[in-house]
């Protein structure tokens, strides 16, 4: 890396600071938290609940959605959609609405709610696609705006009041697939980063403020690519944006988008599940056929797949991600699967069955650690919490008595308090 990236690199780690000291440290404000990995230092959550033990509160939701909720200081945020697929079965693409809803994350009181119209009309109802519906990208919040992804629509920024600032078309194309898009926009610095594959086989980083488009990676390979991108830190603190396609792992710096590095892998097909960047080393996971997890060091010029690859494994994931404590990594599979690898070598300690119903997909949320337990939502066997050692256990399982819909989101985790979505409802889970 030349010396002017490094140094742009390192005003963005400047930058993500000095945003973030605008937070509270107990915000969950992008998918899988604070840093993409799924980690919260909250204690003393809940192990077990019900409609009538820790429940808060639970807030009806306009829409469906498989995007998890997330939390900057006293407001929550989550999308859905409506008007088009769904339990809808009837009408037209071309009357899919988004919602994006403003909560009080103590009460569940909507503060305000905008919806947003399609532009263009999404891929049809059918196939993959209603695996996962029409609102699967998580917003993203610096405490300033919210980010909505909204595919095809384009990304989306609100104030805090909900004024929209600025909106952004990132293209209104289609994989081949036709499966729809997944992944969420994250910040970095004064940029929104949005992994635009389906739409444009495009990487955008946009100016928050205003919109503007800063840089773009266009590839026919990011096609099939629906996970998250991750941010990693070297031992110098330089910043490096990692994303996994079909064959290979890249490290683009994220103020510039040049390709610094790349790394050629097995994983074929489809990468659904988001990257876990820990320090240096990121963990990618899916592919098809061959599903497996890579360990990757980051960092280095061009072609690194002979120095840079730590080790691979095929126990894997095909939709969720992975989640990493103390020396151990941790994933529910789709079919429900409860897997603990060594994260030094990608050694197997134990893979189990849970109890969910067979056949289909029955997991599709990644898992959340917090106070040494696993929040794992599964989609219609209720939620499990699994303690987060090497020695398999689970704590409890928990269910919400006569909400029949899918939980296809993650947890997130804010103030003592744990907050679950369906495609019904959004419930609050506290001991308090």
């Amino acid at each position: 890396m030349n010396n002017k990236s490094a140094a742009l690199c390192s005003l963005t780690l400047l930058g993500v600071i000095l945003t973030t000291a605008n937070s509270s440290a107990e915000d969950w404000p992008r998918f899988r938290g604070p840093d993409g990995t799924g980690v919260s230092s909250e204690t003393g959550l809940p192990t077990e609940w019900s409609k009538s033990q820790n429940l808060q509160w639970k807030q009806a939701l306009p829409g469906e959605g498989s995007s998890s909720p997330i939390v900057v200081g006293d407001r929550l945020f989550v999308t859905c959609y409506s008007g088009y697929g769904g339990a809808d079965e009837s009408g037209s693409p071309n009357d899919l609405k988004r919602h994006l809803l403003c909560m009080h994350p103590d009460t569940g009181e909507i503060r305000w709610k905008k919806e947003i119209p399609a532009t263009t009309a999404e891929d049809s109802w059918r196939g993959w696609l209603r695996e996962h519906g029409y609102a699967s990208h998580t917003p993203v919040s610096d405490g300033e705006h919210v980010y909505v992804f909204c595919g095809k629509t384009g990304a989306v920024a609100y104030d805090m009041q909900g004024t929209e600032v600025w909106r952004k078309n990132l293209g209104t194309s289609s994989a081949n697939r036709k499966w729809g898009s997944a992944a969420s926009p994250i910040l970095c610095d004064d940029l929104l980063i949005v992994n635009a594959s389906e739409e444009s086989r495009t990487i955008y980083a946009l100016n928050k403020q205003t919109g503007k488009e800063v840089w773009k990676y266009e590839s026919g390979k990011t096609e099939l690519t629906y996970g998250t991108p991750a941010l990693t830190t070297l031992a110098d603190g330089t910043k490096e944006l990692v994303i996994a396609v079909p064959n290979e792992v890249w490290g683009l710096n994220p103020a510039t988008g040049e390709r610094i590095w790349w790394v050629q892998t097995e994983q074929k097909g489809n990468i659904s599940p988001s990257l876990l960047a820990i320090d240096d080393i990121v963990y990618v996971q899916g592919g098809y056929p061959r599903i497996t997890t890579v360990a990757i060091r980051t960092g280095g010029e061009g072609d690194v797949t002979a120095s840079h690859i730590l080790w691979t494994s095929r126990d894997s994931s095909y939709v969720p991600s992975v989640v990493k404590h103390d020396e151990y990594l941790y994933w529910v599979d789709h079919k429900g699967v409860a897997y603990c690898q060594k994260a030094n070598s990608g050694e197997l300690v134990y893979k189990e069955k849970l109890d969910v119903s067979g056949g289909g997909n029955p997991v599709y949320a990644s898992a959340t650690y917090a106070d040494g337990k696993l929040y794992v939502p599964s989609r219609k066997d209720g939620i499990f919490v699994i303690a987060a050692n090497p020695e398999f256990k689970l704590l409890a399982h928990n269910q919400f008595s006569g909400d029949q819909s899918d939980f296809n989101a993650s947890a997130a985790i804010s103030g003592g308090k744990l907050f679950f979505r369906s495609n019904e409802s959004l419930y609050c889970i506290s001991n308090n």
